[in-house]
C-alpha cells in the first residue's frame, strides 16, 4: 500500500515542477511561469510569471513570444468604477531590488490565437524580451483551469 501512496504523491507533485523552474539572466531571476488549461483553442489563455531584479538598475519586460499562440501580448488589468478592463501594456516595469509578478488581477500575458488547446500537465516555451537583460526563454507549465498559481518551495521564499 505504501508504494501506491508514494507513487500517487510523486505523480501529483511532479506536475508543477516546470512552473517551479528558475531561470537567471544577468540580475533577473525568472520563475513560477504558468498558465491555465483552456476549454479549446478559440478562447485566449493567460500567462503568469515572477521576475525578481536583484540589480541596481531598473529593467522592463517588453514582450513575450511563444509557439503556443499566434498573438501573445502583455496586458494590465485595470478596474475603474467597478468595471475591469485589460488594455495592452507596452512594457512591464521590473524595478531594481524588487519582484514584479505577472499575476491574476495585475499585469499578465494574453495568449491569443492559440495553436492548440492548453491541457493541464502540458508545458510550452516562451521567450521574454527585457529592455536590459535581453531575451530569456522559459518553460511554462499548464495548470488546471481553477489554479491560482504553482506551489513551489524554493529556498528563501
Amino acid at each position: 500500500m505504501k508504494p501506491i501512496i508514494l507513487s500517487a504523491f510523486l505523480a501529483l507533485t511532479a506536475v508543477p515542477a516546470i512552473a517551479c523552474e528558475t531561470v537567471t539572466a544577468g540580475d533577473l531571476t525568472i520563475d513560477h511561469a504558468w498558465s491555465r488549461a483552456t476549454i479549446g483553442a478559440s478562447r485566449p489563455a493567460v500567462f503568469y510569471v515572477e521576475i525578481t531584479n536583484a540589480g541596481a538598475a531598473d529593467d522592463a519586460l517588453l514582450g513575450i513570444a511563444t509557439t503556443a499562440a499566434g498573438m501573445p501580448m502583455l496586458h494590465q488589468t485595470q478596474v475603474t468604477d467597478g468595471v475591469a478592463s485589460m488594455p495592452h501594456a507596452l512594457s512591464v516595469p521590473v524595478p531594481a531590488g524588487q519582484t514584479t509578478a505577472l499575476a491574476p488581477g495585475s499585469y499578465h500575458g494574453m495568449l491569443m490565437r492559440l495553436t492548440n488547446p492548453l491541457k493541464e500537465g502540458d508545458s510550452f516555451p516562451a521567450s521574454l524580451t527585457f529592455q536590459n537583460a535581453g531575451e530569456v526563454t522559459i518553460n511554462v507549465e499548464v495548470l488546471s483551469m481553477r489554479a491560482e498559481g504553482p506551489t513551489c518551495s524554493h529556498a528563501g521564499q
